[in-house]
């Protein structure tokens, strides 16, 4: 592996409780054959992220096959699927169809992970009613992740209507000054529902991970 300029990350999911995300752009498409041949090998669970179909193409053909790959999120799984523990603890809401790529990137790396998804769509505040119709569902869920983009109004409406963590995940997604997601950054680092917490923008698979942490505090073994 070093020979392609890979050191991988074995023991990420013994010292945090998740294991590495392989982080597709950039990397050539002789490193990624050459990861997921390791993978393969060593009969390894990967999770691959912005994953294009160009250079999802342009893998060998077993190690393309191999991959579980979803073309909206543009990421891919190797390896047996994991078993999700019991009903959902997190929600992914997003506020436009136009925030889907991310927020399925956040759904399908909790999924990798075992954590059952509670995914919401397309329920921006231009038509606040479709929350709304949603939100006792929303509220049951111990994180909220909220994709949004344009003025990133959404994250703040959710965070003072629920109880449970609320990951603000801003997205590239506007016109004019909104275009980049600064806005929607902005909002919420800005926002007045206090306790939000916010991630890069369009980082989908930051926010899971930032869900993961939240569900998986240690807590005191029996008798400690």
């Amino acid at each position: 592996m070093q020979e392609h300029g890979i050191q991988l990350d074995l023991r990420r999911e013994a010292r945090i409780g998740f294991d590495e995300a392989i982080f597709c752009a950039g990397k050539s498409v002789a490193q990624l054959d050459a990861i997921v041949a390791h993978a393969l090998a060593s009969g390894t669970r990967r999770l691959f992220t912005r994953l294009d179909a160009a250079k999802r193409d342009a893998l060998s053909p077993g190690h393309r096959d191999a991959l579980a790959w979803d073309p909206v999120s543009m990421t891919a799984t190797l390896g047996a699927p994991a078993v999700a523990k019991g009903a959902p603890r997190v929600a992914v809401v997003s506020g436009g169809s136009s925030d889907l790529p991310m927020s399925r990137e956040a759904a399908r790396a909790l999924e990798y992970h075992g954590e059952a998804v509670l995914e919401v769509p397309d329920i921006g505040v231009a038509g606040l009613w479709r929350l709304l119709e949603r939100i006792e569902e929303i509220r049951c869920m111990q994180v909220v992740i909220v994709a949004a983009g344009m003025e990133g109004a959404l994250p703040s409406v959710i965070g003072g209507l629920v109880p449970g963590v609320v990951v603000a995940l801003p997205t590239s997604v506007g016109y004019g000054v909104a275009e980049g997601g600064r806005a929607a950054l902005q909002s919420a680092l800005a926002s007045c529902a206090p306790g939000i917490v916010a991630v890069n923008i369009d980082n989908g698979y930051g926010a899971a991970c930032a869900a993961l942490r939240a569900l998986r505090i240690a807590t005191p073994k029996d008798g400690a």
